[in-house]
């Protein structure tokens, strides 16, 4: 489970919009949000840079955290 919907959600931003910030098609992004797919390290770094640069207050493990809990 990872948090990328809900920090661009508080930029107001739309997923099309966010993800031509990133360089990226929309689908790609859709499937990271919607977990069908795991990004990875470098591409969890390239989120959390762009949420942040876009005026978001983020980290790599508020965006993408740990799944302790379900172990």
């Amino acid at each position: 489970m990872n948090n990328i919907a809900v920090e661009r959600q508080k930029l107001g931003l739309s997923q099309s919009k966010f993800a031509q910030t990133l360089g990226w098609g929309r689908s790609r992004l859709s499937n990271y949000e919607s977990n069908l797919r795991q990004p990875g390290l470098s591409e969890c770094r390239q989120i959390v840079e762009t949420l942040n640069m876009l005026g978001a207050d983020c980290s790599l493990d508020s965006v993408f955290p740990s799944d302790q809990n379900h172990e």
